[in-house]
C-alpha cells in the first residue's frame, strides 16, 4: 500500500515542505553551474555526481515507499524535484528512467525478493534502471513488438533489439519490453523483463543525437540473452499491467522536466527583456516582446497545473492517472516548446550562441514533443476516448 491519501486532493498552494524541497533541489543543482549538463555530455560521462549529491539528500527515491528506504512521498514530489532540476539546467532524465518508472513498476508489481534486490537501490540512488520499448518497426503500436522471451527449460531467453533507449551508459539494469513466444510459435502477451546491461548477449550501439543533455541514446542489441524466472516482473501475464504502471508515471515526469525547462527559458528571456536597451527603452516595453512571453507563461503555469493533477492521480491510485498523464504531456511539450522558441526570438541572434544557453534547450524540448509519445498520438488519445470520435488509427 502506498503511503498516500486514497481520496484525491489537489493542493494549490504550496506547502512550506514543498518550498524547502524546490530550494534545496535548486541549490544543489546550481552548486554544479550552468554549464554542468552540456559538459558532462561533451565528457561523455554521465551526470553522477549531482545525482550523488540529490541522492545523499533522499531526492532520487522520494516516491518510493519508506518500508523500501524511500521518502514514501509520491510521484507528487519526485516531479517537483524533476522540475526544479529542470530549471536549474539539469532535466536528468534517470529521475524519469528509474526513480519514477523503476521505482513505479517495481512497487506495484514486484515481488518481495525484487523489491529488496532493486528497489531499495533505487529508493538510495546506487542502482538505476533503464526502460526499453521502443523498436524501429513497431513505433506506437506495442501490438507489432517483435523482441521475444522463449521458454528455455526453467528460464527464458531474450532476443530483440530496441531503439532510443535513453541513459544505458549508467544503468545496472534495464526493463526491457518483450512478447512471449507461444508453444504454438505465436507472439503472445508483452512481459517485462530485467536485464543487466552487462549480460552476455546484450550489445549497444550510440545514437547520434543533437545535444538532448547529458544522457545519450542507445540501440540495444538482446542475442539470446539467459534470463532467470526471477527477472520478470508480473510473471508471463502481468507484464502489460507493470508497463502500464510504468508509462504514465514516464509522461507525467517528461511534463515535468518540460515545465522546469520552460521555467528556466522563461526566466532567461524575462531578464534580457528587461535589461537590454534598444532606442533608449528596455525591449520589455515593446508589447511585441512582452506579450508572447506572457502568452508563454500562461501556457506553462497551465501545464504545471495539469502535471500536478495527474501525479496526484497516479499517486491515490494509478488506474484513475491515464487521462490525466496524457494531457499533461502534451500541454507541457506544447508550452515548453513555445517557451524556449519564443525566449530565443527575444534574444535576437544571441538566442541561438552557445554563450546564452537558449540553444542548448530547443532539441530537448522539441524532442519531448515526440517522445515517449507523440503529440499525434495523444490527440488520437483525446479524439477516441474523449470526444467519442471513430478511432483514426
Amino acid at each position: 500500500m502506498h503511503e498516500t491519501a486514497a481520496r484525491p486532493s489537489l493542493p494549490l498552494v504550496a506547502t512550506e515542505e514543498e518550498a524547502d524541497i524546490r530550494q534545496a533541489v535548486r541549490s544543489i543543482c546550481e552548486s554544479f553551474g550552468p554549464r554542468y549538463a552540456r559538459d558532462c555530455h561533451e565528457a561523455g560521462q554521465p551526470p553522477r555526481q549531482l545525482w550523488r549529491a540529490l541522492a545523499d539528500q533522499g531526492f532520487v527515491g522520494a516516491n518510493v515507499p519508506q518500508q523500501w528506504g524511500g521518502g514514501g512521498q509520491g510521484i507528487v514530489a519526485l516531479s517537483v524535484i524533476a522540475e526544479e532540476a529542470a530549471a536549474s539546467g539539469n532535466a536528468m532524465l534517470m529521475l524519469v528512467l528509474s526513480s519514477a518508472m523503476g521505482g513505479s513498476i517495481l512497487d506495484r508489481h514486484g515481488t518481495d525478493a525484487q523489491k529488496q534486490q532493486w528497489l531499495r537501490g533505487i529508493a538510495d540512488g546506487t542502482t538505476k534502471l533503464a526502460f526499453a520499448i521502443t523498436e524501429s518497426d513497431a513505433g506506437s503500436n506495442s501490438h507489432n513488438l517483435r523482441s521475444e522471451l522463449r521458454r528455455d527449460g526453467d528460464g527464458y531467453l531474450l532476443r530483440g533489439q530496441k531503439v532510443f533507449t535513453s541513459g544505458v551508459e549508467d544503468a545496472d539494469a534495464v526493463l526491457v519490453v518483450a512478447r512471449l513466444r507461444r508453444d504454438d510459435g505465436s507472439l503472445g502477451k508483452p512481459c517485462l523483463s530485467i536485464v543487466d546491461v552487462d549480460a552476455p548477449g546484450v550489445t549497444r550501439t550510440e545514437i547520434p543525437m543533437p545535444y538532448l543533455g547529458a544522457e545519450t541514446q542507445w540501440t540495444l542489441f538482446f542475442d539470446d540473452v539467459s534470463l532467470e524466472p526471477d527477472r520478470l516482473i508480473g510473471g508471463e501475464e502481468g507484464g502489460l499491467a507493470s508497463v502500464f504502471d510504468g508509462l504514465n508515471p514516464e509522461r507525467i515526469m517528461i511534463a515535468a522536466l518540460a515545465n522546469g525547462t520552460a521555467r528556466l527559458a522563461l526566466e532567461r528571456a524575462s531578464a534580457y527583456a528587461r535589461e537590454r536597451i534598444v532606442w533608449n527603452a528596455a525591449i520589455g516595453t515593446h508589447q511585441g516582446v512582452a506579450h508572447p512571453l506572457a502568452k508563454c507563461k500562461i501556457e506553462l503555469e497551465l501545464a504545471r497545473l495539469m502535471t500536478r493533477k495527474a501525479a496526484v492521480l497516479f499517486d491515490a491510485d494509478s488506474s484513475l492517472a491515464g487521462e490525466a498523464a496524457n494531457l499533461a504531456k502534451y500541454a507541457a511539450a506544447e508550452a515548453a516548446t513555445h517557451c524556449v522558441d519564443t525566449a530565443i526570438q527575444t534574444h535576437g541572434g544571441n538566442g541561438i550562441s552557445l554563450e546564452y544557453g537558449l540553444s542548448d534547450l530547443w532539441w530537448q524540448t522539441r524532442f519531448m514533443r515526440v517522445g515517449p509519445v507523440s503529440s499525434e498520438m495523444i490527440l488520437n488519445y483525446v479524439a477516441q476516448h474523449l470526444l467519442g470520435l471513430p478511432r483514426s488509427y
